[in-house]
């Protein structure tokens, strides 16, 4: 296997300065708690902390290399690579290899669903060929490189998960993607505290298409209300194609039937004259109309859609967006955890109280504030309360300012509890949960609500 940077390689993608000994790197690492041995160490200097002092504890750890900014960041005579800025550095890698790559490159943004895209369609594609993406939630302005810049030369599809909380970020991160097909899986009432309103943000997820290479295609949700505004920025792109899914008749992938489970669905759709049949063991209506996009972008890439519905079962949740997780409590009590922890914002909390509604057992809600809502926090978050209802839920755990408008408008009929903080709410959930609940747990990543999952997988230890 052939090495993914050469000394000689990585200095002229960046312009750097080698020195010491010549080196081959297989990896490339920002973090020395994840580095390999045989990675390049890049020395990002961050807000709170400067990966210079990490460069003799990543060469420590096995390092091939580290790309620095500082000369007198590198121990003597270690092997290195200077340049003028770590991060522009990095960027230029990526570019480099993004222009050497014969790969087929997707990129996705969207308010909801793009880790879980990335992650499904790295899956599907794998069948057809070398296939490389973003690791865990690599998504912005560093990430995005730092995944270019792993990409084997070999990899016949690269699939890249784009996001941003701000105008102009996708924009930036699209160009040094440059994608032969570009997905946007959903525009929804997320970030707006960074924008005047919704059409902002859908215009932000836009952003994407900008970028797309000459007679690419673009993958659309039909159903989104935003879905005009996305399709003429579409059409005004360089794209040669525009695909749509969705429920709606005019849907290029179109849903025909659902049947749905506790532990997933059974799907049928219509993509020109093919019917097409798939089981999923992803729960949740937003799973199946998920699950059309990425077909939708297999079938973009060239692939046969059949051939590709065929290895829908095998695409599992990621962690911390819908994983289950069957708990035994110290006091004896079975439960089954839904781990909806990583992430929250109004449409995709609705998707995650649509699966808990499908379970069996008494539904309990553990819920923290969704973040970046500006003025809107307020009334979107006590609107939730007919989605809880909806939902058979009987008994609500808060926790965040926000979430207390919520509890201030749950019916009576389900006992609700409130705490400031994920912390101080876990006892009191480890106190009250019973034999058979089923407890969804989802919040923003601000929230915390990672100490509540924790806290119950290992047995009331919070």
């Amino acid at each position: 296997m052939s090495a993914l940077w050469t000394s000689s390689q990585a200095a002229a993608a960046s312009g750097g300065t080698l020195s010491g000994p010549a080196w081959q790197a297989d990896g490339v690492a920002i973090d020395t708690r994840e580095l390999q041995a045989g990675d390049l160490f890049v020395a990002l200097q961050g807000e709170h902390r400067d990966g210079h002092a990490f460069v003799p504890a990543a060469l420590a750890a096995g390092a091939a290399a580290a790309l620095v900014a500082r000369a007198d960041a590198l121990p003597e005579a270690a092997p290195g690579l200077l340049v003028a800025d770590t991060l522009l550095g990095l960027e230029a890698l990526a570019r480099a290899r993004r222009a050497e790559a014969g790969a087929r490159i997707v990129a996705i943004t969207g308010s909801a669903g793009k880790t879980t895209a990335k992650a499904a369609l790295a899956t599907l594609l794998a069948a057809f060929g070398p296939t490389h993406a973003s690791a865990k939630s690599h998504n912005n302005h560093w990430g995005v490189p730092l995944s270019l810049a792993r990409m084997p030369q070999d990899t016949a599809f690269g699939v890249f998960e784009l996001g941003m909380n701000h105008p102009g970020e996708i924009r930036a991160l699209a160009a040094q993607v440059r994608p032969h097909v570009a997905l946007v899986t959903t525009v929804a009432p997320a970030h707006l505290g960074h924008f005047p309103g919704e059409e902002a943000i859908a215009r932000a997820k836009a952003e994407i298409m900008e970028a797309i290479e000459p007679g690419g295609t673009v993958v659309l949700p039909a159903d989104n209300r935003w879905s005009d505004l996305l399709l003429q920025a579409a059409r005004g792109s360089q794209a040669g194609a525009i695909l749509t899914f969705g429920r709606s008749a005019g849907a290029d992938l179109r849903l025909l039937a659902e049947t749905g489970d506790a532990d997933g669905s059974r799907v049928e759709a219509r993509l020109g004259g093919r019917t097409l049949r798939w089981r999923l063991d992803l729960p949740g209506a937003h799973q199946v109309e998920n699950s059309l996009g990425w077909l939708a972008v297999a079938t973009a890439l060239g692939l046969d859609p059949e051939a590709v519905a065929g290895r829908m079962a095998l695409v599992r949740p990621v962690e911390g967006r819908g994983v289950r997780r069957p708990l035994r409590l110290p006091g004896g009590a079975a439960v089954l955890l839904l781990d909806e922890s990583y992430n929250a914002n109004p449409a995709s909390m609705r998707a995650a109280l649509d699966v808990l509604a499908r379970q069996p057992g008494r539904k309990v809600a553990v819920l923290g504030d969704m973040l970046e809502l500006g003025a809107q926090a307020e009334p979107l978050h006590a609107g939730l309360a007919p989605d809880l209802a909806a939902a058979g839920v009987e008994a609500a755990y808060l926790c965040g300012p926000a979430m207390a408008s919520l509890a201030g408008r749950l019916a009576c009929g389900i006992a609700v509890h409130h705490a400031p903080t994920s912390a101080e709410l876990l006892p009191l959930l480890q106190h009250e949960l019973r034999d058979g609940d089923v407890v969804l747990v989802k919040g923003s990543l601000g929230s915390r609500m990672r100490v509540i999952v924790d806290g119950l997988a290992a047995g009331g230890q919070g």
